[in-house]
């Protein structure tokens, strides 16, 4: 074994895809990219994610208390990177980036209509953004693209590097 600098841990422990993160206030939508998020409960859904305090989306995300989190598949790839590089305090990160804001049920965040999925999310845990930047969500409604057959998601493994899904395999399991 040999030593591995700490500020590169993350790049091994990374929880899971790189999704994007919507948000909708004073009459505007903004889409970030986020990857630093885990699930929490199953029943029912709760996520909890990290948004800096320095992104545009942390203080729509702090006053309105409700996001959607859309899953791109592999082929949006660039979009992750070029929304994830830009801020919406600029631009329309929408129209700048061809994505289609589709209007959600139960938030005013926008879903994004090329994601695979689409996870409308409202706050319910605020205890940890002063030390954290942590919000605790709970899914209020999902949506799948079933068109989107075996969609494979991007992993970031930090500093422009992605690892994209592979084989998929089946082992037992006694859970439900």
């Amino acid at each position: 074994m040999n030593k591995l600098e700490l500020s590169k841990v993350y790049q091994i422990i990374e929880p899971g895809p790189v999704v994007f993160l919507t948000t909708a206030h004073e009459g505007r939508a903004n889409v970030m990219t986020m990857s630093w998020h885990m699930m929490v409960d199953f029943e029912p859904p709760q996520i909890a994610c990290i948004v800096s305090a320095a992104n545009y989306s942390f203080a729509a995300l702090q006053a309105t208390k409700e996001c959607v989190i859309a899953v791109p598949a592999r082929r949006l790839a660039v979009a992750v990177v070029e929304v994830g590089n830009s801020s919406g305090r600029d631009i329309d990160k929408f129209e700048s980036f061809a994505l289609t804001a589709k209007p959600a049920s139960r938030v005013q965040a926008p879903l994004i209509a090329q994601c695979f999925a689409n996870l409308e999310c409202k706050v319910i845990d605020t205890r940890l953004v002063t030390s954290h930047n942590l919000f605790f969500l709970e899914v209020v409604e999902a949506w799948i693209d079933r068109a989107q057959r075996r969609p494979k998601t991007i992993h970031h493994h930090g500093y422009g590097k992605f690892v994209v899904d592979g084989s998929t395999i089946q082992l037992q399991s006694k859970m439900r």
